[in-house]
């Protein structure tokens, strides 16, 4: 079954030391079904053991964050936006590898191709407006709405500035963003400050930045921060007496969608050799992960930052529009250049729901 929404609106672990630097052999939370795996906050991603989660502020599963949204707009000045250091997308280490990794790892290598006469076609260039696909992380010269949807993130973590990315969806309310579960909160806090900025450039805001006046995410992120439901959402009140989608547009969601799809993910990678300054994408076939989790899987070479930017199914390159599926979440330390995000299931569609109608 697929739902997908459409519309105008009327009616989507790392730690960093304060220098920016990486720090290995930090590690975080996880639910019990992934005890298996053990989390770390580095963006050269290394392995560390796991630890036990560290007790949650006494509030129900899924319960928002509240914040003042103009005090939150006024703190991220252009000078603290280039600041910011990206919160890492999460990242599982080899130490305790599954028997499913240990047998994909052990795999006998398949059999050598059939050789034949040398056949050479020679290149074409795309038809304008056309991406390569796949591809496995570059700027996005393509233009479209994704270009004004897709954005940058920014709160304080930890008292620390940092930042990752989001996505303007189409909602009810016309001011509902996507964006990850470890991007609204993470080792039982939530996030402060907490600011999206749809095309943001080099410190510039061109269509305002857009304070968040609640964060929510899944209860099983809320909980347990359990990979599996790494999603989170923000609600934005009006800036300049207009919407967010009314402002930069929306793009549609979809749900339950299967897995081994033609995507494309976005985002704005800060750590090497990115710099945050650029929309950057991946698009691929996705697969599902066969080790620690049931995300959607993609070869993608995105760095920390890109945390929470979307993955689209369905997306048209000369538009530059999509159906949002997933987020960029996690990735392993043993296997360099691939992104995973979760799977939009029922749970995802429920912060929809519950975000866009606040």
């Amino acid at each position: 079954m697929r739902d997908t929404v459409q519309g105008s609106g009327t009616v989507r672990r790392h730690r960093f030391h304060p220098s920016g630097s990486a720090i290995s052999g930090l590690s975080g939370r996880t639910s019990a079904r992934m005890t298996a795996a053990a989390l770390l906050a580095a963006g050269t991603l290394c392995a560390t053991a796991l630890q036990a989660p560290a007790a949650a502020a006494a509030e129900p599963p899924g319960a928002p964050a509240v914040q003042d949204p103009k005090k939150a707009a006024a703190f991220w000045t252009p000078q603290r936006m280039r600041a910011a250091k990206p919160l890492d997308l999460l990242s599982v280490a080899r130490k305790k590898l599954t028997a499913a990794a240990a047998r994909a790892a052990s795999a006998p290598a398949p059999h050598a191709v059939p050789r034949g006469k040398e056949t050479t076609v020679l290149p074409s260039l795309p038809s304008p407006g056309v991406k390569a696909f796949p591809q496995g992380g570059g700027p996005w010269t393509g233009g479209g709405k994704v270009t004004k949807t897709t954005g940058r993130v920014f709160f304080t973590y930890q008292n620390r500035m940092a930042s990752c990315s989001g996505d303007a969806v189409t909602s009810q309310n016309g001011s509902t963003v996507l964006t990850a579960g470890h991007c609204v909160k993470m080792d039982g806090k939530w996030h402060t400050n907490w600011v999206f900025v749809p095309g943001y450039h080099d410190g510039k805001a061109p269509d305002g930045k857009w304070g968040a006046s609640k964060t929510l995410a899944t209860p099983q992120w809320t909980k347990s921060e359990d990979l599996n439901y790494d999603v989170g959402a923000a609600v934005v009140p009006p800036l300049n007496g207009k919407r967010l989608t009314d402002a930069v547009g929306g793009q549609g969601v979809a749900f339950n969608t299967g897995y081994h799809q033609k995507m494309y993910a976005f985002g704005y990678p800060a750590a090497s050799p990115y710099d945050g300054s650029k929309l950057i994408y991946c698009s691929g076939v996705t697969f599902k992960d066969a080790l620690l989790s049931k995300d959607h899987g993609m070869p993608c070479n995105m760095t920390g930052g890109s945390s929470g930017g979307p993955w689209f199914t369905k997306f048209d390159e000369a538009t530059g529009t999509g159906l949002q599926a997933s987020v960029n979440s996690f990735g392993y330390t043993f296997l360099p250049n691939t992104m995973f995000g979760p799977y939009f299931g029922q749970d995802a569609k429920n912060l929809y729901n519950k975000a866009q109608s606040s």
